[in-house]
């Protein structure tokens, strides 16, 4: 008789009986796929120690994993455990869904919870927003027709890239300017006012004269004239081309025809900045020469013109095209040096370099390109979670395809709240330390701030993890990007007093005793140091010239010492004072 008492027995309990040649047959596998990846090795190639061994290794664990996936197989055929593992399947596949609601509610919960906060505040995480209103084409720069050379042959009229293939291969682009050969410039031809060094014209002269043996792109004259004559005539060949960007500078607006819409604000392209950078050079070196040829007036108007080719970027809302105008800016920088260094500016010159100086202010362009860069940030991040394309922002590995596919798959298996999360802690580190690096209200950039930023960085960044993978891709270079604004501020507020200095000594026959006697008849305002908001130190020389020059990043009087980096001639900005001062006499 069936005993009734008898409780029925859970099938976790029964013990999991394997065929008892499991682990002969298992042995068996991995040792015959091992002999024969290693007769395959040696037979069909010399023996190479490292490779070999790696394709003996993957042979030999291929044929256990064959094994087991066999004898799992014969396992699954029995009812019984086939029951044990679609309950096991099931439960897994229960965590495995629970892990990603809660990751995907976690960082959407954190993200918006931040972005609404901030908001409330006045920020702004849209791209949308930063993107420059649209102006009318017959008052645009950027679209007039000498601009649109620069780059009509990857971009259309209405931002539209240019497939490779459908690209005019005809298309003359006449701001294709150079002041060299290959973009290969004579070794100290050109002077660096950071140094106190003037360029040197007949280097100049001399690669021209030498390059003309070798090929007739610039022009020259068949006898040698003085330096700054054949630079000007070798130069010459862009005069029509810079007298109409000249006349194109006279429109209200610039908005170059950028694709903001694109899904992936990455892979805008910007053809633009590249045209803007080689006008300046060469607006640059002509300036110089025709100051030292005594046609001040001239010089003076490619200045203006080099600074217009800053300005009409400076509406962009992504970082790179301000760094851009920050290198176009300190380009310019160097003939209004030399003009002043060799006194060749009149009174009413420098008045209009004060003014024209005067409308730039990096402090406030500061906040604008990182906001930008920040909204940008979101857009790419929020672009790589619903296309999951992460290589396509990190860039290729090189020639290791199989890391590049182990990315792309661990990109395609995330949770959609990790990137939720590089959004949140990207845009904390920079709402609450990249942006305050700049007090507008009180004219300052923070050297200690941002060591205290760079420490936090270090902290955000150290271990890498999916909350942060793409945010330690994107947050490093901010701490130089914030230095380039800063000194570029310094340098414009040096080059103003320079300026009004100058006017002094032409109305008085020298130098004042102190900045004090420059306001407001020379200048409006004396800027003060960026640094500390300070006064910015100043002394006359023995000689007959001057000192001018701000405490520098490291917040210390150097008694206007430029730093070098690494003991050699190079300027250190991190390091010294950041200096205004010129060849002495």
């Amino acid at each position: 008789m069936k005993n009734t008492d008898e409780k029925p027995k859970s099938i976790w309990k029964k013990s999991w009986n394997l065929p008892g040649s499991f682990l002969g047959w298992l042995v068996l596998a991995t040792g015959l796929a091992f002999v024969v990846s290693l007769l395959a090795v040696i037979i069909l190639d010399q023996w190479q120690w490292r490779a070999d061994w790696g394709i003996v290794i993957v042979g030999t664990v291929g044929g256990a994993i064959v094994a087991l996936l066999l004898l799992f197989i014969r396992w699954l055929c029995c009812w019984r455990n086939f029951r044990r593992f679609l309950l096991g399947f099931a439960c897994f596949a229960v965590l495995i869904a629970l892990f990603y609601a809660e990751e995907d509610w976690r960082g959407w919960h954190a993200w918006q919870k931040f972005k609404h906060e901030w908001e409330a505040k006045g920020e702004k995480f849209d791209f949308a927003s930063f993107v420059p209103p649209s102006v009318p084409d017959d008052q645009n720069f950027a679209m007039t027709p000498i601009v649109f050379t620069g780059y009509g042959s990857m971009l259309t009229r209405a931002g539209k890239v240019i497939p490779y293939e459908q690209r005019d291969k005809n298309f003359i682009d006449r701001l294709k300017m150079a002041v060299a050969h290959n973009d290969d410039s004579p070794t100290n031809g050109t002077g660096i006012w950071q140094k106190s060094t003037v360029s040197d014209l007949k280097v100049w002269q001399e690669y021209y004269r030498a390059l003309a043996a070798k090929t007739n792109e610039f022009p020259v004259p068949s006898q040698p004239q003085s330096p700054a004559n054949d630079v000007l005539l070798a130069l010459s060949k862009y005069d029509s081309t810079i007298e109409e960007l000249r006349q194109a500078s006279q429109m209200p607006y610039s908005r170059f025809p950028l694709n903001y819409d694109t899904a992936c604000p990455a892979v805008i392209l910007l053809p633009h900045l590249a045209a803007m950078k080689r006008c300046t050079l060469v607006l640059q070196l002509r300036a110089i020469a025709e100051l030292q040829n005594g046609q001040s007036e001239k010089a003076l108007g490619d200045v203006k013109l080099s600074l217009h080719l800053a300005d009409s970027i400076r509406t962009e809302p992504i970082l790179i095209s301000h760094l851009v105008r920050v290198a176009l800016v300190n380009i310019t920088l160097q003939p209004i040096w030399e003009g002043l260094a060799e006194h060749k500016w009149s009174d009413e010159q420098l008045v209009e370099l004060d003014q024209e100086l005067a409308k730039l202010d990096f402090l406030a362009d500061y906040g604008v390109a990182m906001r930008g860069e920040q909204a940008c940030s979101v857009k790419v991040i929020d672009w790589v979670r619903r296309t999951r394309k992460v290589s396509d922002i990190i860039g290729p590995y090189g020639d290791s395809a199989f890391k590049e596919r182990i990315t792309g798959l661990v990109s395609y298996l995330s949770p959609s709240g990790w990137f939720y999360q590089n959004q949140f802690r990207y845009c904390r580190y920079f709402t609450q330390w990249d942006l305050p690096l700049a007090d507008v209200k009180r004219g300052i950039f923070s050297p200690a701030l941002l060591r205290d930023a760079d420490a936090a960085l270090d902290l955000e960044i150290r271990h890498v993890s999916p909350y942060n993978k793409i945010e330690t891709m994107l947050l490093p270079a901010m701490s130089a990007c914030a230095k380039k604004f800063a000194r570029d501020q310094e340098s414009t507020d040096l080059a103003r007093v320079a300026c009004a200095l100058e006017r002094y000594r032409l109305a008085h026959g020298e130098y004042p005793e102190s900045l004090d006697a420059l306001a407001p008849q020379f200048i409006a305002k004396l800027p003060h140091d960026i640094i500390n908001g300070q006064p910015l130190h100043y002394r006359r020389t023995s000689d007959g010239q001057f000192v001018l020059y701000s405490v520098g990043w490291n917040e210390k009087d150097d008694g206007g010492v430029t730093g070098h980096r690494n003991g050699g001639s190079a300027p250190d900005f991190e390091s010294g004072d950041w200096v205004w001062r010129y060849p002495a006499r």
